[in-house]
C-alpha cells in the first residue's frame, strides 16, 4: 500500500500542474493578439525544454537513457505535447474558451474507461459520484465565465476538442503504463524537446520570429510563464503525480482546471465572480475529494486536535 505522505504529495503535484494549466488560458489570450497559435507553441516548448535542461544540469541528473525507451519518449512527446497542443490550438479557432473548458471534463471519463481496460483499475461508486459532481461543477463554471446558460454547438472545433481530450487520456494511460524507469524531470525534458522539434517547422513557415519583435515586456512575461510553468513545471509535476497515483485518480484533478482559469480571470482580467461560478467550484472540489476519499480521514487524523488522548 502506498504511504499516505506519498499520495498526498502526489495530489499537491497534480493540483499545482492543473493550476498552471488553468492560468495558461489567460496568459495565452494575452499573447495571441501578437503571435499565431503555432508560433506560441514553439516558443512555449522551447523555453520549457531549456528550463528543464538547466534544472537537470543543476541537479546533476544524467541525460543518458537506454535506446529501449527512446520510442516510448517519442510517442509521449508526440501525443502529450505536439498532437495535444495542435488539436487544442486548432479547436480554439472555432470555439470559445468557455466551451473548451467544459469539453475538458471528458478527459477524466476517457481516462477512467481506458484505465479499466488497459490498467485493470476498478470503477467504484465513489468514482462515479465524484465524476458526475465534477462534470456538473465544470458546466456551472464555464457558463458563469461565458455569462450565458450552458449550450451545445457541434462543429469542427467541438470534434477536435473531443479528440484532444481522448488523446490526453491515452497519453495519461501510456505515461503510467509504459513504466519508464527514469525520473519525471528527465522524461518531461525529452518530451518537451520532441514537442519543440516537431513544432519548429510551423515557426519557419509562419516566420514567427517577426512577430516576436512586437511583444511588449508584459507579453514576454506571459510567454515566459507559459514556457517555464505551463510547458515545463506543470508537465513535470503531472509526471510525478503519475509515479505514485493511479491514472484514473490523477485525471480527476483536470476538473480543477476551469476553477483555476476562473480565479485567474478574476485576478488578472478582473472578471466578475458569479454565484453559480463559486458554486461550481465548490462542487468540483467535493467531487475530487469523493474520488480520492481516503485523503480526508487520514488528513484529519494527522492533526493533534483530532487525536485521541
Amino acid at each position: 500500500m502506498i504511504p499516505f505522505r506519498n499520495t498526498f504529495a502526489a495530489s499537491i503535484y497534480a493540483t499545482m500542474a492543473i493550476s498552471f494549466w488553468g492560468i495558461s488560458f489567460v496568459s495565452t489570450k494575452a499573447v495571441l493578439y501578437k503571435l499565431d497559435p503555432f508560433t506560441l507553441l514553439v516558443m512555449r516548448f522551447g523555453i520549457g525544454a531549456l528550463f528543464l535542461f538547466i534544472l537537470l544540469l543543476l541537479t546533476r541528473e544524467r541525460f543518458q537513457i537506454s535506446i529501449r525507451y527512446v520510442p516510448h519518449l517519442i510517442v509521449l512527446g508526440i501525443l502529450g505535447v505536439f498532437v495535444h497542443q495542435a488539436l487544442q490550438a486548432t479547436a480554439l479557432l472555432t470555439i470559445n474558451a468557455s466551451s473548451a473548458g467544459w469539453l475538458i471534463s471528458f478527459s477524466p471519463i476517457f481516462t477512467v474507461l481506458l484505465s479499466m481496460i488497459f490498467l485493470h483499475e476498478k470503477m467504484t461508486l465513489s468514482k462515479a459520484i465524484g465524476m458526475i459532481l465534477s462534470v456538473l461543477g465544470v458546466l456551472l463554471i464555464t457558463s458563469a465565465r461565458n455569462g450565458q446558460p450552458f449550450s451545445l454547438t457541434i462543429n469542427l472545433g467541438f470534434l477536435l476538442m473531443i479528440l484532444s481530450t481522448l488523446n490526453w487520456a491515452i497519453y495519461s494511460i501510456l505515461l503510467k503504463g509504459l513504466r519508464i524507469p527514469y525520473p519525471a524531470l528527465l522524461v518531461t525534458f525529452y518530451m518537451s524537446l520532441v514537442g519543440f522539434i516537431l513544432t519548429t517547422p510551423f515557426l519557419i513557415r509562419n516566420k514567427g520570429w517577426e512577430a516576436l519583435k512586437l511583444l511588449s515586456l508584459g507579453e514576454w512575461t506571459h510567454l515566459v510563464f507559459l514556457g517555464i510553468f505551463v510547458s515545463g513545471i506543470a508537465y513535470w509535476y503531472w509526471g510525478k503525480a503519475h509515479e505514485v497515483m493511479a491514472a484514473s485518480k490523477v485525471s480527476m484533478f483536470l476538473y480543477l482546471e476551469p476553477l483555476s482559469t476562473l480565479l485567474a480571470a478574476v485576478v488578472i482580467l478582473h472578471e466578475k465572480i458569479l454565484v453559480h461560478g463559486v458554486l461550481g467550484g465548490i462542487i468540483i472540489i467535493v467531487g475530487v475529494i469523493i474520488v480520492n476519499g481516503q485523503w480526508l480521514p487520514k488528513l484529519i487524523a494527522g492533526f493533534p486536535l483530532f487525536k485521541k488522548n
